[in-house]
């Protein structure tokens, strides 16, 4: 039992010994460690900025590449960028997914956290549920694109001061719709008439709106010239985006039936009531189609979908909007369908902006505004935030070239052609017949 006893006392020794190797060695492995993770660090931060486009890109390292941010208060390894889809998902070829693409290209190119949330009810509540789950999941900056987000910013963004939202075609009137509700009073759609500072509180936003019925021109001009003559306008909803862009189209057919002389020009012009296509909207078009109509300006999220159901059966022609709709108009329903499109410059808005605001520090220059974006180069069309695709538009010479639309977009920014973007009354034509047939549903 006494030998026993000396062997079990003996066996702690012995692991003390050992203990002591392994925490010598221990320790060593901790410095060269250390020093690996010294090293790494170094490198990562010059490596950050060329990330993936993935939604969980790591922000932590990307901090020192942004040390020329002027805002003091703002802690750029700490930004993590959201949008949230309105009617529609990233998906729709058209509003979300071109900024859903743009968001997530920023967010890659310059090692941002991003993510997009998508509402489960279409509506303000839901938008704003989706709006404050981003924020409760630590995302400061939020994209938000569409007209359907004023009442989500009216509601939200007071609420979170510390957070930056930037609306993408946001105007003043979307948001005095909820504000003045809101308020107990009774809005009477024409903004002018309002106060905002009263009513909404933007001093953490930024709303960027723009000039389409410039674009909706474009393609209408365009649209006679290539030899076009009766012509349609499907909106999506009568809402003051899709208004101008149907009137300044209207405005663009009756100039170029003008300036070509051109006889007989007749446009039609409709409303869904709503921004997807669908049976009833599509019987509607194959009438039109079926009568004569050649060309269909659709205009709203998927309602294209109809007109291109309706132009397949008859080899008929449609033009796209806010987005080149070429590839999928042509893509799921016939080469060379998509004559051209009439495009706001949502890409260059979301990373000219995220850029400016992130990367520049430049908050302060956006904060409180909302800018009405249009054109800004007389001689690079693509430079524009509202165009025709150079690449796709169906040009031909003698009737309407790259050159044609050059000098027409100069002669748009030197003010020579005028473009009215009044929603409130029918654009006044002088070549041309204009039936307007109301909603096809609400």
């Amino acid at each position: 039992g006494h030998v026993t006893g000396v062997q079990t006392c003996a066996l702690p020794i012995l692991e003390v010994k050992k203990m002591k190797k392994l925490l010598a060695m221990l320790l060593v492995l901790a410095m060269i460690s250390c020093l690996f993770v010294a090293c790494a660090n170094n490198d990562s931060e010059t490596d950050a900025p060329t990330a993936a486009p993935t939604e969980d890109t790591n922000t932590d390292e990307s901090t020192d590449g942004n040390t020329d941010a002027t805002e003091p208060d703002d802690n750029n390894g700490d930004v993590k960028i959201a949008m949230i889809t309105d009617y529609g998902d990233i998906t729709d070829q058209s509003f979300n997914q071109t900024t859903y693409e743009a968001c997530q290209k920023f967010a890659g190119d310059n090692g941002y956290d991003f993510k997009y949330y998508k509402p489960t009810d279409n509506s303000t509540a839901g938008r704003v549920a989706s709006t404050e789950l981003a924020i409760a999941d630590g995302y400061n900056v939020i994209v938000m694109p569409g007209y359907a987000f004023g009442g989500t910013i009216v509601e939200v963004a007071p609420q979170y001061p510390d957070v930056k939202f930037i609306a993408l075609d946001v105007a003043k009137g979307d948001l005095l719709e909820a504000a003045v509700a809101n308020a107990g009073e009774t809005y009477d759609y024409n903004p002018d008439n309002w106060n905002l500072a009263d009513y909404v509180d933007l001093s953490n936003v930024y709303c960027a709106v723009y000039q389409e019925e410039l674009s909706g021109y474009m393609a209408g001009y365009a649209a006679v010239c290539l030899g076009y003559t009766k012509l349609g306008f499907l909106g999506g909803m009568a809402v003051p985006a899709v208004i101008r862009f149907g009137y300044g189209f209207v405005q663009g057919v009756d100039a170029a039936a003008a300036a070509k002389g051109v006889e007989g020009v007749e446009v039609n012009y409709i409303y869904g009531g709503q921004f997807n296509g669908d049976g009833d909207i599509t019987a509607v078009m194959d009438t039109w189609y079926s009568n004569g109509t050649q060309l269909v300006f659709a205009c709203g999220g998927g309602i294209f979908t109809s007109a291109a159901e309706a132009a397949q059966k008859v080899n008929g022609k449609v033009i796209g909007v806010d987005t080149d709709q070429s590839a999928v108009i042509d893509g799921g329903y016939g080469e060379g369908m998509t004559v051209t499109s009439a495009m706001k410059g949502l890409a260059p808005t979301t990373i000219d902006t995220l850029t400016d605001v992130i990367v520049n520090g430049n908050w302060a220059n956006y904060a409180g505004k909302i800018e009405t974006l249009g054109l800004v180069s007389a001689d690079d069309p693509s430079a524009n935030y509202v165009q025709l695709p150079l690449e796709t538009t169906q040009w031909a010479d003698g009737k309407f070239t790259v050159e044609d639309y050059t000098a027409l977009v100069a002669d748009m920014f030197n003010g020579k052609v005028k473009v009215s973007n009044d929603t409130t009354v029918e654009p006044t034509v002088s070549n041309i017949a204009v039936n307007y047939l109301g909603n096809i549903k609400g």
